[in-house]
């Protein structure tokens, strides 16, 4: 007799398995991505990043050029290739190690952190210091300590990514005024008047155009309607105000400013850090409650001893921090005589205004061409239908770098139609 056969199952479904699921999840991801970084690219927004084979400076070395002028770096007092500040670097790498494995309140306090955080506050002329591993970091680490759900924090509209970031870690009530406007400013602290605490925030200096916050009168009115205030002086420290201490100095209102948050990746050595100095209360609370700081590891050693001779430099003499000015005016004035737009004030932030973001990319590219480095800014780091080339003046530019620098933009303007 033949043998009888099993019957079919009435139905079989094959079920993916978690390998075939998991990779079908990635391929589904990667079409996304590709999509977003289409339209970017299709936008002429696309950053791409230029590789650079010397030390920082006002020359550098461009993978494919040699000696090209750099006008972009936020090395304002050109410290990032100082003698003195590399060989500090080197001295603290040869005696503290290369890092410390370690968040400061475990075993990553040694004692170059306490002297830089010392000679910070010196600087400000504040009651303490606290360093974090950015400045970024910083504006992180301190609304969410600082203020509760019975504070209000009042916000320029424009102020930097990573303060608004810090202050939606916060539970305060928020409110944001007009660009600069004091008026606005006045109205928002009415609203708040309810409030336990207030604090007003704002960048000394803002990024993007070099336009200096109106301290004085922002410092008035905190006073008049009992509020606290808070500057971010990344692109001011070491080098505004006759000593160099910041748009507080340049603006006479260094008593009424009550927390600074700045950096030590611009003006001070550029190499990396950030840091809060203000009432020695709010520094130990920030010790036992930031999370950027508690979380992460200290800054390294030779990252210290840079910072900390690059302060040293400017406690002895103001004479760096003075040289701005001619060369800033300099470049400023001759652009604005070719007739070009330049945004901002007396600030080494020169924006060189365009408009359109592809515009901007080509002129920046053809810039290179020309032996000068500098970027093209646009959306969304600056607000649509206000790209920019954004140039930076450092006190290690001399004149003749400065009028090249000027001279390779009317070519590539008049090229581009940009000035006549």
């Amino acid at each position: 007799t033949q043998p009888r056969l099993a019957p079919w199952p009435a139905r079989v479904v094959l079920r993916p398995s978690a390998s075939t699921r998991s990779y079908a999840a990635v391929a589904e991801a990667r079409a996304v991505l590709e999509g977003e970084l289409d339209g970017i690219r299709a936008a002429g927004t696309w950053k791409a990043e230029r590789i650079i084979t010397s030390k920082q400076g006002p020359q550098i070395n461009v993978d494919g050029s040699q000696r090209i002028l750099n006008f972009c770096a936020n090395n304002y007092l050109g410290l990032s290739s100082h003698p003195e500040v590399v060989q500090a670097g080197i001295d603290a790498l040869k005696t503290y190690g290369a890092g410390l494995s370690s968040v400061r309140f475990i075993c990553g306090t040694q004692d170059l952190h306490k002297n830089l955080e010392q000679k910070l506050a010196e600087f400000h002329e504040r009651e303490d210091c606290i360093l974090y591993a950015s400045c970024f970091d910083a504006n992180a680490g301190l609304f969410e300590v600082l203020l509760g759900p019975d504070d209000a924090v009042l916000s320029d509209e424009l102020n930097h990514a990573s303060i608004i970031d810090g202050i939606r870690l916060c539970r305060a009530k928020r409110l944001r005024y007009k660009h600069m406007d004091l008026s606005d400013l006045e109205n928002k602290l009415k609203e708040s008047q309810s409030s336990r605490m207030r604090l007003v925030v704002t960048d000394g200096v803002f990024s993007m155009d070099g336009d200096v916050a109106p301290l004085k009168g922002i410092c008035d009115l905190a006073e008049q309607y009992g509020a606290m205030v808070f500057i971010d002086e990344c692109h001011a420290t070491g080098f505004l105000g006759a000593r160099g201490r910041g748009t507080d100095e340049l603006l006479g209102v260094m008593d009424k400013v009550h927390i600074v948050n700045s950096t030590l990746g611009k003006a001070l050595g550029g190499a990396a850090g950030g840091y809060t100095v203000g009432p020695k209360p709010l520094i130990d609370l920030l010790r036992q409650r930031s999370r950027p700081y508690l979380f992460s590891n200290s800054l390294p050693p030779p990252v210290v001893g840079c910072a900390t001779k690059a302060v040293e430099l400017l406690l002895a003499s103001n004479e760096i921090a003075q040289s701005m000015t001619a060369k800033t005016m300099r470049f400023r004035n001759n652009m604005t005589q070719a007739g070009f737009t330049i945004a901002g004030s007396a600030h080494p932030i020169c924006p060189v205004m365009l408009g359109d973001a592809r515009l901007a990319s080509l002129m920046s590219d053809d810039m290179l061409k020309l032996g000068v480095y500098v970027i093209g800014f646009s959306y969304p780091v600056v607000p649509k239908g206000k790209a920019r080339i954004r140039v930076q003046i450092s006190a290690a530019h001399t004149d003749e770098d400065i009028d090249h620098c000027v001279d390779a933009f009317i070519q590539t303007g008049r090229k581009h139609g940009v000035i006549s």
